[in-house]
């Protein structure tokens, strides 16, 4: 039992759970982020190789703006059927 004044311990549980939440949430984020990249080089090759192809070049937004195009349209078909 704590003494009733001391919160040393409600401050770590609550950081525990905030870490562990924070971790859950860049897991889901680069889960989404790697599906949508497998997606995008099944669905349009093309793109991929030239988006790889101006990011060797130092141009990164070819790649991240065809990766947002398709997050865009799979957010697009899951609030369709919403």
């Amino acid at each position: 039992m704590s003494a009733p004044g001391c919160t040393l311990g409600a401050f770590a549980m609550t950081s525990a759970r905030f870490s562990l939440s924070l971790v859950g949430v860049v897991g889901v984020f680069v889960a989404v982020l790697a599906a949508a990249s497998l997606w995008l080089v099944i669905s349009d090759p093309v793109k991929v190789a030239t988006g790889v192809q101006a990011a060797t070049e130092g141009n990164v937004s070819p790649l991240v703006k065809a990766l947002a195009d398709v997050l865009y349209d799979a957010l697009q078909g899951v609030l369709k059927y919403l």
